[in-house]
């Protein structure tokens, strides 16, 4: 009898995907991230109703990233045996509760708090979203089924936040989050009845992480990574800067672009999802080196508006599509820790946007929007080499799938 550890699993004798879990998956992905950037839309009307300055009222964000960067390599040490899918039930019940109290409180202390279990929440969703993915797709589909979860943030982009303005602006900022609490309280109840059970991976303690990253090119892969998500973030946060350039620009053309990047996100997460599984050699340095292309077409061609909405769209296209790069070549390098590179991959994430909102603010009053959009686009291009080069470099001898 052949021992079924010997059969290579592919395509054809994989087990079906399920869809619903993943629909599910992705559910909870775009609520919790409209919950995490809700606050950027509704700014001026939450400091007005909670009597603070709209820079204080802007630390419900920070507070959030910070939060996630704690938490994203710490929550499997925390519950080292606990099944993941009731790990995230419980994220999405703590996101859930998070918008109810921020929605309810007259505090802004009371509000930094319930904002800091929410990135504790979305940290433990992100780390253990590729776990997950494993589970419902197998592991020589990884990237196909991360494209839900990142299809999840695309429409966050596209739709999440852009809804829960108008309703602020209909209702009440309050109502917003108390929608969007409510919403991911259901997803919760969702995610225990659609999902299997899915039990933890090897990432019980610090040495594994530690380890992890010793293994050869991953650290070099982690630092490229890095750097994409810096120089991404370094220029996005100030994107409307950035757009403020284009001669003759009004707020509602500025709108428009905005939506621009986040359906070009939304189509991108779409095709770069269905190729990613054959293409990732390609991908995993075009994508950076693209959003490079677009930041510099923002940059040397702010007049010309076709040339602003291509380069805005590419923008849009390729990095929406990174996390799905990312944790394709995770399950690539270590197919037998993705739960421990799927935290290091988050723990990535959140430091990059941390530092771009420390730093950012402080650049961009010194010298200015384009002098940041140069600096974002040399990190990006230095994040696409150093990536590609531990691709193409350590691919060939990636570990052996069971």
């Amino acid at each position: 009898m052949t021992s079924t550890a010997s059969v290579p699993l592919t395509h054809e004798n994989a087990a079906p995907m399920r869809y619903g879990g993943l629909i599910v998956v992705m559910l909870m992905g775009f609520l919790v991230v409209t919950a995490e950037f809700l606050p950027n839309g509704v700014l001026t009307e939450m400091a007005a109703g909670l009597g603070v300055t709209p820079g204080q009222a802007g630390q419900t964000v920070t507070i959030t990233a910070l939060a996630g960067l704690i938490a994203a390599p710490t929550i499997g040490l925390i519950f080292p045996r606990l099944d993941r899918r009731a790990l995230l039930v419980g994220a999405a019940a703590a996101a859930s509760v998070s918008s109810i109290v921020v929605a309810l409180s007259p505090h802004l202390i009371t509000i930094l708090i319930a904002r800091f279990f929410l990135g504790a929440s979305i940290s433990a969703f992100w780390s253990m979203s590729i776990t997950v993915a494993a589970r419902l797709a197998g592991p020589e589909r990884i990237g196909r089924a991360m494209m839900f979860t990142s299809a999840g943030v695309s429409l966050a982009t596209v739709a999440g936040v852009p809804l829960g303005v108008l309703l602020s602006e209909i209702l009440d900022w309050r109502i917003a989050f108390a929608v969007v609490g409510a919403a991911t309280g259901a997803v919760a109840l969702a995610v225990r009845l659609t999902l299997p059970t899915v039990p933890a991976a090897a990432a019980s303690s610090l040495r594994l992480l530690v380890d992890s990253l010793r293994r050869t090119g991953v650290a070099a892969g982690m630092i490229g990574h890095v750097l994409v998500v810096l120089g991404h973030f370094l220029a996005y946060t100030y994107i409307r800067l950035a757009l403020e350039r284009v001669p003759d620009v009004g707020a509602e053309t500025i709108v428009l672009l905005l939506a621009v990047f986040g359906a070009g996100g939304l189509v991108g997460n779409l095709v770069i999802g269905l190729l990613v599984d054959r293409a990732f050699r390609v991908l995993a340095v075009t994508a950076p080196v693209v959003i490079a292309a677009a930041l510099a077409l923002l940059v040397l061609l702010p007049g010309s508006i076709p040339v602003v909405v291509l380069a805005v769209f590419a923008w849009g296209f390729f990095f929406a599509s990174w996390l799905i790069i990312v944790n394709t070549w995770v399950g690539h390098r270590m197919p037998d820790r993705l739960e421990a590179g799927g935290s290091l991959t988050v723990v990535g994430f959140q430091l990059a946007i941390v530092l771009a909102a420390g730093f950012g603010g402080l650049l961009v009053d010194l010298v200015g929007v384009v002098a940041i959009d140069i600096v974002a686009l040399t990190l990006l291009a230095v994040g696409a080499a150093l990536f590609g080069w531990v691709v193409r470099t350590h691919e060939a001898d990636r570990m052996p799938r069971a």
